[in-house]
């Protein structure tokens, strides 16, 4: 049975739908509302307020911390600062990947480490023979993400003792909301100006309660895993078992990937010292992936007219879809799309989908299955880059 979060109490009390899903244990609000337009409107024009206590987290301590992290990412984790957070893949010794993640160095030797699956065993097992202590703080963190246009001037009268007018994409401070300590970095899995705010579970009310006041003249609404969804689609983030399979659940080879083939090539520091999973991604890098995650914008036009034929109106969920569909070219299947949505920001109809090599490159015409009464047709689409929407507040100085 899963369990409510150190939120609970709260969220419990405005989810007027009762909209829940499962995360990793715990409850999860789907929706607040019957429809979650006004939690997605939140994220992109106002501010929300998301519980992500049900990320796996870790602090990695020690003398040897930083060599331990180094061994497992791919990225160079001695070009990172302290006060610096990242985002990088972790592989298996052939170079697939086991999950994804941020770690923000917050000392020299004291690192916070989440993932969306349980890690503490591979990290364990690679710490054999170093002086590191993994903590699961899993259970005793809880986390708020913070996010959406107005998210900055927020938490600028609200933490104390924290520079947020300062406060650097990918970065993190300290500070007090409320008088209880907490940690702010300036991250999130919108694709927004955001903030991820990370306190002790039992002082969690008093931070929400605070947001939630501070929030009522900055249109501060929850948020939910649908209006997420849609949003970190717009944003070109991957979800793992659905955009990509963890290599430790894959059944079959073609369900792994290298972050070559997730598009994450620029996060693979091959020169660095030896870390997992090196060789096989040197030998992949000289080859070329063999597939790859890509974006696509889906041709609007087409999809009106297969709905005109049977004279309805042209109708798509609000809900993002997690089903994959097949994608084709010339008549053979080229691929699959794996998560799609209709963007409000954008007004347009957009996919992340793995496909053949061949048919990466920007600009490709490929066509993707859509069912309309019972009957499956095939539109047109085109790849683009990812990120679909970029706004720049992201990573600017937020006013």
């Amino acid at each position: 049975m899963p369990i409510g979060t150190p939120f609970h109490d709260r969220t419990f009390a405005l989810c007027e739908s009762l909209n829940y899903r499962e995360w990793s244990g715990y409850y999860t609000v789907s929706a607040y509302e019957a429809h979650h337009e006004h939690e997605y409107n939140a994220i992109r024009n106002a501010a929300a307020l998301i519980d992500i206590s049900p990320l796996f987290k870790y602090r990695v301590t020690g003398k040897d911390a930083t060599r331990l992290v180094d061994r497992i990412i791919t990225r160079d984790i001695n070009k990172v600062a302290v006060g610096q957070v990242i985002y990088t893949p972790w592989c298996d010794e052939q170079g697939k990947v086991i999950d994804d993640g941020t770690v923000s160095r917050l000392e020299d030797n004291v690192y916070r480490w989440t993932a969306a699956d349980p890690s503490l065993r591979w990290f364990t097992q690679n710490a054999m023979g170093l002086e590191v202590n993994i903590e699961d703080i899993s259970e005793t963190v809880a986390a708020l993400a913070l996010q959406g246009p107005t998210s900055g001037r927020l938490l600028r009268g609200l933490a104390k003792g924290a520079d947020i007018a300062n406060l650097k994409y990918f970065r993190v401070t300290k500070g007090t909301i409320a008088g209880v300590p907490v940690e702010i970095s300036r991250t999130g899995y919108t694709g927004d100006l955001g903030y991820e705010i990370w306190v002790a579970a039992e002082q969690a009310l008093s931070v929400w309660d605070a947001l939630t006041e501070a929030g009522r003249i900055f249109d501060l609404h929850p948020a939910g895993m649908l209006a997420l969804d849609v949003a970190r689609i717009e944003a070109g983030l991957l979800l793992i078992d659905i955009d990509f399979n963890s290599s430790t659940k894959a059944l079959v080879e073609p369900q792994k990937y290298s972050p070559f083939e997730m598009g994450l090539g620029r996060l693979v520091h091959l020169d660095k010292h030896r870390f997992i999973g090196q060789q096989s991604l040197i030998g992949e890098k000289k080859r070329g992936p063999t597939k790859l995650i890509v974006g696509l914008e889906i041709d609007w036009t087409e999809v009106e007219r297969h709905y005109e034929a049977v004279g309805l109106p042209p109708a798509v969920s609000p809900i993002a879809s997690r089903v994959p569909v097949p994608m084709y070219s010339n008549g053979d299947q080229i691929g699959k799309a794996t998560s799609t949505t209709w963007s409000p920001v954008l007004k347009r109809m957009i996919a992340l989908a793995t496909v053949n090599g061949d048919f990466a490159r920007a600009g490709t015409r490929v066509e993707i299955e859509i069912t309309v009464e019972a009957v499956r047709h095939r539109v047109g689409a085109r790849v683009v880059k990812t990120p679909f929407y970029s706004p720049k507040q992201k990573t600017a100085v937020p006013v």
